[in-house]
């Protein structure tokens, strides 16, 4: 017996020494420790080697017929004895597990965190202080409102939950893409959560908050205003997960190895910049590709494009907790970056798609309470609140044994006396279930004198128990008075133009007047033009002082990338047969070069022919693929593809949809001619000619000869004033929009 058992356990040595040998030598790229780990339960349903079989194991010879009495002449009764059909239809009926009640649409990633400066002096988590660590991490992105089947490009919150599987057990940090919450207690979720889904009567309307009991809410709730200006801005329509900002949105504790605590707020900046659609945009988006948001994120990492994100810590001390006109517990507030400064000190990157939606997307499930030693919680009322609801809800969807399911599986050794329960894995051998027990088995750290066991901070609370907020909580206008005050033009257009919409869709006066004499609080102007719009008494006096106080972070136009890059960004190059190919093959190297995706736009998916005889293959015709899937439209030379386009009204749209999104727009020499037959309407524009050969007019960048679009002679120049051609065009696809296309009242010169 002891042979046997030496054996099995120098076979699952051997294993595990190979399962972190393939970690360690692929390390940062698509596998890690939990890649790895994962293995142990993928399955490669395409291996044609394997016949199918039951669950429990026979092959199946017969995959089409259920048993039956039977001949040539007809069919009669279905046997029920049919094991295998029935074992089909059964796993069939239940392979639906109750969806999140918010955050229920979602996509993820795996990838892995790397520190590149050590926390050492505010925690002792390893995870924080050593770096040279690489931490396996799963990140899922999702909308928070509507259910598994609504779009991802409507106006909401996103979620922003990042699983690290450290050496010591999984952290979770369960954000947003909003440093601010609606509410400050815990206890007003169910309230929140009622009041932005579909109204209880009707059902209606899905994931929006464009109706009567959200802004019906927000109004009763004072402490939601801040929340709400967050959420009708540009963040509220972001244009790739890759391109949001992520935040803790809760206080934690991060204690030191001297036993010190500082409160901290975690912040995720994605290295692309932070960018938005336009709402017009966004609303089309929903219906021609609700799944934008999801196949954005697999298409750039499956193309090597990998997102990523500086991490980074907001810090303060214990002792200077009250040293502030805010409670920095209170969720519904930012720590202004000019009090608070982050502190960037880590990156993640996303480099690996799921292989099954469900098991890895679906059932990964975060907890605010996964925290590791050195990690701690607050006081903070909405993350004590969220400790309890979190895991309780995984109870409901998952049953009881959720975290031994392979992705939510921490890489360290697991071992307990937890037992039993629906869906149990683990078979643990051993007669104790139980501490202390006769074998001092499965001892806890502080009784073997083992380091790296958790211990809560040491806090004393000398305030009587009562249901009360201290009277910093009071105050809800400061901060959304800073907000919007810290926005540009631009984005105080698109957050004026956000509640005109919204408002707009509440069919009861009390409801839109209300939120309008909110707005007066917070700035005349914007009231006023809301007012007008919604038909709502337009106020006459600013009912609270707003003072102007600005503050750095907290307009999008802060986060721009630190090197102008077009990597990821998806062109549309327009062509029928009788393109010119060298501005088109220029192109194409030219995109593929920046890490950016060029595709193909025609009349038909068929193939296309050049000029020069030479041929492509389109990736989409015209009606399959609109232009608001693209970041931007190039028209190539070729006198007769040209005079084909121009003769079709879906080709010139998607030149003046782009326009009217503000997207730049790129043509060289007959090419042009497209452009200005579709903006024509746009008095005053300006495109190449020969006295003028190249042009750039509010990001429509034009040049006059073909070959300004070959092949560009050595590493391309982005920037605004940029001589060539490449570098002015690509750099006005880096900058995301022109805004002052629509500032200048451009834009809106055209009809779409």
């Amino acid at each position: 017996m002891e042979s046997a058992q030496h054996r099995l356990q120098q076979i699952a040595n051997n294993v595990k020494a190979a399962g972190d040998s393939v970690s360690d030598s692929i390390g940062s790229m698509s596998m890690n420790k939990k890649v790895a780990d994962l293995q142990r339960d993928t399955k490669d349903s395409h291996d044609t080697k394997q016949n199918t079989t039951t669950d429990y194991g026979i092959k199946v010879a017969d995959l089409d017929h259920w048993l039956k009495t039977a001949d040539d002449k007809g069919i009669g009764h279905h046997a029920l004895e049919d094991q295998i059909a029935r074992e089909r239809i059964h796993r069939f009926d239940h392979e639906r597990i109750p969806e999140r009640v918010v955050h229920a649409r979602g996509a993820g990633a795996h990838g892995h965190f790397k520190l590149f400066e050590s926390l050492a002096d505010v925690t002792c988590a390893p995870v924080l202080n050593d770096t040279s660590r690489t931490t396996p991490i799963f990140v899922r992105f999702s909308t928070v409102q509507g259910s598994r089947g609504s779009a991802d490009t409507v106006r909401d919150v996103r979620g922003f939950a990042v699983k690290f599987y450290t050496d010591e057990g999984n952290w979770d940090i369960v954000g947003n893409d909003i440093p601010v919450f609606f509410i400050q207690e815990s206890i007003k979720f169910p309230d929140i959560v009622h009041a932005v889904k579909p109204e209880p009567d009707r059902e209606v309307p899905q994931a929006q908050s464009a109706h009567n009991n959200f802004w019906d809410f927000v109004f009763m709730h004072k402490e939601a205003t801040h929340m709400f200006m967050w959420a009708m801005s540009d963040r509220g329509t972001p244009r790739s997960y890759r391109m949001m900002q992520g935040f803790g949105v809760n206080t934690y504790s991060l204690i030191n190895e001297k036993g010190e605590r500082h409160f901290v707020k975690f912040v995720w900046t994605p290295e692309l910049g932070v960018h938005s659609f336009v709402w017009d945009e966004a609303l089309k988006l929903a219906g021609q590709d609700p799944d934008f948001h999801r196949k954005d994120l697999y298409e750039a990492i499956d193309n090597a494009a990998y997102p990523k994100w500086k991490f980074g810590v907001q810090l303060i001390k214990e002792e200077d907790q009250h040293k502030f006109d805010f409670d920095i517990l209170d969720a519904t507030k930012v720590w202004p970056e000019d009090l608070v400064p982050i502190r960037y000190c880590g990156e993640l990157e996303l480099n690996r798609n799921v292989d099954e939606y469900f098991t890895e997307t679906e059932q990964v499930a975060f907890c605010t309470s996964h925290i590791v030693p050195g990690i701690d919680f607050s006081n903070d009322p909405l993350l004590q609140g969220r400790n309890f609801s979190y895991f309780d809800t995984q109870l409901s969807r998952l049953g009881i044994n959720w975290q031994e399911l392979p992705i939510n599986r921490p890489v360290c050794p697991v071992l307990n006396f937890n037992r039993d329960g629906q869906g149990r894995h683990t078979i643990t051998k051993g007669k104790a279930n139980y501490w202390p027990n006769r074998f001092e088995a499965n001892p806890p750290t502080n009784h073997t004198k083992t380091p790296g066991g958790f211990q809560s901070y040491p806090t004393t609370n000398p305030a009587m128990k009562k249901r009360m907020l201290s009277p910093k909580w009071a105050d809800y206008l400061t901060q959304a008075q800073l907000f919007y005050n810290s926005l540009s033009k631009i984005e105080k257009l698109h957050l004026t133009n956000a509640l005109c919409f919204e408002l707009d869709h509440c069919d009861e006066p009390i409801v839109y007047e209300r939120l309008v004499t909110r707005l007066t609080e917070i700035d005349l102007e914007l009231a006023q033009m809301v007012a007008v719009k919604v038909g709502a008494p337009s106020p006459q006096h600013q009912s609270v002082k707003n003072p102007g106080h600005k503050s750095k972070g907290l307009s999008q136009f802060d986060f721009m990338p630190e090197k102008p890059t077009i990597k990821s960004r998806r062109i549309a190059i327009l062509i029928a047969d009788g393109y010119d190919s060298v501005s088109y093959n220029g192109m194409v190297a030219a995109i593929k070069a920046q890490s950016a995706l060029p595709f193909t736009i025609a009349p038909k998916r068929q193939e296309v022919r050049a000029s020069d005889g030479s041929a492509t293959k389109p990736d989409h015709f015209f009606n399959g693929m609109r232009s608001t899937m693209f970041d931007s439209v190039f028209v190539p030379s070729g006198e007769e593809s040209v005079k084909t386009l121009m003769g079709n009204g879906l080709a010139r749209y998607y030149i003046l949809e782009a326009f009217f999104h503000l997207k730049a727009i790129g043509a060289v020499g007959d090419g042009v001619k497209l452009v200005e037959r579709a903006i024509r309407e746009a008095e005053g524009y300006k495109l190449a000619s020969e006295s003028e050969p190249l042009v750039n007019w509010y990001g429509v960048v034009t040049a006059a000869k073909p070959e300004n679009a070959a092949s560009p002679k050595g590493a391309i120049e982005m920037a605004k004033d940029a001589k060539d051609f490449f570098g002015n065009y690509f750099h006005e696809i880096s900058m995301h929009k022109n805004w002052d296309r629509e500032l200048d009242g451009i834009a809106g010169l055209v009809t779409t």
